[in-house]
Formats: structure tokens, sequence, C-alpha cells
């Protein structure tokens, strides 16, 4: 019996929540038409990110708005997973997965994702689009009262991470297995 038809529904893997992150480096008007893109592209307005300290060479300064981040949960992160993925030709490198099961990708144009039209007015925008999935029961070891730890089979491995990806997002991992490159360093 597979990880994803067990019949144990705590055992289930489910995408927790999918974070898309825009650098754009400047504030000002730059900022702005990410912030169009990000919200026509999700559906959801993107909240401001400053900058954490001065970056002389970079022109940065402490508490400047610099970049934008939106999270999205349930559907509307599976639906824009969806698009992403197909960005990427549905292609995942197998170093991109985390201890935990988490994978992030990157990608160098908002054009790329299906179903976007260019307005030049706005220009390009590349992302970086952080994948969270977990498992029923995750909320005990991250709540604030009554915290308690969750058993180490109930964690997400980056093995049934990659499975759960190509079954249900038909994606293909590339690189060598991930097992290969902890060992290795």
């Amino acid at each position: 019996m597979s990880l994803l038809e067990t019949t144990n529904i705590m055992r289930r893997l489910r995408i927790e929540k999918v974070t898309v992150n825009c650098s754009v480096g400047e504030s000002g008007a730059r900022l702005e038409r990410a912030a169009k893109i990000l919200e026509a592209l999700t559906g959801q307005k993107p909240q401001i990110r400053k900058a954490k300290k001065t970056v002389k060479g970079f022109g940065i300064h402490k508490g400047e708005p610099i970049a934008l981040r939106v999270t999205l949960r349930k559907q509307r992160a599976v639906d824009f997973l969806t698009r992403a993925l197909r960005a990427v030709n549905n292609t995942i490198k197998s170093s991109s997965f985390d201890p935990n099961g988490n994978f992030s990708f990157g990608i160098k144009e908002h054009l790329d994702i299906p179903g976007t039209k260019y307005d030049p007015a706005l220009g390009i925008i590349g992302m970086d689009v952080c994948v969270h999935i977990s498992r029923p029961g995750l909320r005990v070891s991250l709540r604030r009262r009554a915290r308690s730890s969750i058993g180490k089979r109930h964690r997400v491995t980056p093995e049934e991470a990659m499975e759960y990806v190509k079954q249900n997002f038909n994606v293909k991992i590339v690189g060598e297995g991930y097992e290969a490159q902890t060992t290795e360093g």
C-alpha cells in the first residue's frame, strides 16, 4: 500500500502552504508594478517586506521596502502550484527538497506561467516559490499553548514528499537521489 493510499487520514500528506517571494531590490515604482503582477497571478494582495540592514553597495537602506511576499493556502495554493510547476516544465531538482520534505524552485520570468499576458507598463519579474508539505497534526509542535513534539515517523521525509509531488502534480524529479546528496556532503 502506498503512502498516499493509506487508510489512516493522519498519515496523508497535504500542501500546507505555498509562499511566493519576489525580491525587487528597491522601493518605488518598480515595487508597485511587481505588486500588481503578483496580485494578478495569485489573487491576493502581496505583503511588502522591508530590508533588515543597510547595504551601501546595492543602495539599500534599513527599513526600505524591497520585496514582496504572498502566502497561499488550501485550494488557492494547489491551483497556483500547478500553474507554477508548468512554468518549469513540471521538473524539480532533487536538491530542491530539504530534510523536512519542503521544496523550492525559481521562475525567471512570470510570463512562463500559463495564462499570463505581457503588459509593457508592468514589465517582467522573477519569483521564488516555496512549498511546505505536512501531515495533519503538525500544529501540535507549532502552537503556543500545550505544545508537544511529534514523532519521528510522523515527520515528512524528502522521499515521501518527492513521491507525493510525482503522483499528485505529475512532476519529474531530476538529479541524483536525495540519499546520495546527504551522505556525500
